[in-house]
């Protein structure tokens, strides 16, 4: 379907690397090495590990758009959690968290079949990486989970200045691949950062649908395997 296209740019967090799945092994831990079970009168850590996915998600939206700063989203983010758990946020440990950073990107949990994917397709065409991550995080995580090796370039919003879906960073991905828009291709989980932020530009967007979601009518193609895109290219 895409044979005139020579390259494909990927997101990482939630369309490579199991964002959800490496972080909540990590809270786990953490949880109860920081007797997080004590502090909340929670024995399990599922609620909390609930209420930080959804509260960091929200944030990470707003973070995508320009309207929160890195270390806002860092902050609040469990902050919030801790207040949705009726937890005096002022007792959240702060190592913690700079322990979560450490650790979290260390951990390898993929989405199914995304190494046999990926080297499917570097085979035919050329890789290259976007992410609004942030850039120590990145590096940790393509690194531990040995995913370096398939991509020519990596684009890391904290490096250009601005965030998908912002159209500057796909042209400075574009320029940076030495490509053009009629032989690229966009993949990525988040409609908006991802799919819509492409096809503002001009590319082709492929968005990777692993929540089960209606397949929004301004939204071409859709995927809910990485394997499928092997039937695409």
């Amino acid at each position: 379907m895409f044979f005139h296209k020579k390259d494909i740019f990927f997101d990482l967090d939630h369309t490579i690397w199991d964002f959800d799945r490496n972080a909540q092994e990590t809270l786990h831990e953490l949880y109860y090495k920081y007797t997080f079970d004590e502090l909340t009168g929670r024995q399990s850590s599922d609620e909390f590990i609930e209420a930080y996915t959804l509260n960091n998600h929200r944030l990470w939206d707003l973070y995508h758009h320009g309207k929160i700063d890195k270390a806002t989203l860092r902050k609040e983010r469990f902050e919030a959690t801790f207040r949705q758990l009726g937890v005096d946020p002022a007792l959240f440990p702060w190592m913690f968290e700079e322990e979560y950073l450490a650790v979290c990107p260390t951990k390898t949990n993929l989405f199914p079949n995304a190494h046999e994917t990926l080297a499917y397709l570097q085979a035919k065409y050329r890789l290259h990486l976007i992410s609004n991550g942030f850039k120590e995080a990145c590096e940790k995580k393509l690194a531990h989970s040995n995913l370096e090796r398939y991509f020519e370039t990596i684009v890391i919003s904290e490096n250009v200045g601005v965030n998908k879906p912002h159209p500057d960073i796909f042209h400075y991905a574009l320029k940076n691949g030495g490509t053009a828009v009629a032989h690229s291709v966009m993949i990525g989980d988040n409609l908006d950062a991802d799919v819509r932020g492409a096809q503002n530009v001009g590319i082709d967007a492929i968005f990777f649908n692993v929540v089960g979601a209606a397949k929004p009518t301004d939204v071409k193609h859709m995927i809910h395997d990485l394997r499928d895109l092997q039937s695409y290219f």
